[in-house]
């Protein structure tokens, strides 16, 4: 009758190391290899904060300026390849710039096209255009963007009229 008992103690504790050794095994293969979804996750709108854009000197061609500022993420932009954001308005400021600038709600201290669109990148919460969220545009930009590049961007925004 002794006998027995160990039996099924040896065969329990076999049974129990095999167990383990499938789960340890098991982890270790999900671990180097982690499943796939049949379909991607969802993704969160992106996010840019200053370190991930570099300088834009205004040396860049224009597609070139708007991509590396990340103009491109938030906003569509004529004439720009990837640049069909929803986040931001669509940028045609030589068409919607005037009206902006006559709207009542408009207080910001520009007076002319190119200086509205300085202001919008440089003080984005001055004017909010109608039907956009505040606090969106960085308010970094200013550390970003050369003098040469707001220029490049202001003359190219200013030409857009759709």
């Amino acid at each position: 009758m002794t006998r027995e008992p160990r039996r099924l103690s040896e065969r329990a504790s076999t049974v129990l190391l095999a167990i383990l050794v499938l789960i340890v095994t098991g982890v270790s293969y999900l671990w180097k290899n982690p499943p796939t979804l049949p379909w991607p996750p969802a993704v969160a709108a992106p996010q840019l904060v200053p370190a991930m854009v570099p300088l834009v000197t205004g040396e860049e061609s224009i597609a070139q300026l708007f991509t590396r500022a990340g103009c491109v993420v938030c906003h569509m932009i004529p004439g720009i390849p990837g640049a069909e954001g929803r986040v931001g308005p669509k940028l045609v400021l030589g068409l919607n710039g005037p009206r902006r600038l006559a709207d009542a709600n408009y207080h910001g201290d520009a007076k002319t096209l190119h200086d509205y669109i300085y202001e919008s990148i440089l003080s984005p919460g001055t004017y909010i255009v109608p039907g956009y969220p505040d606090h969106v545009m960085p308010r970094w930009y200013g550390q970003k963007l050369s003098a040469t590049a707001l220029d490049k961007i202001a003359a190219y925004l200013e030409s857009l009229s759709e």
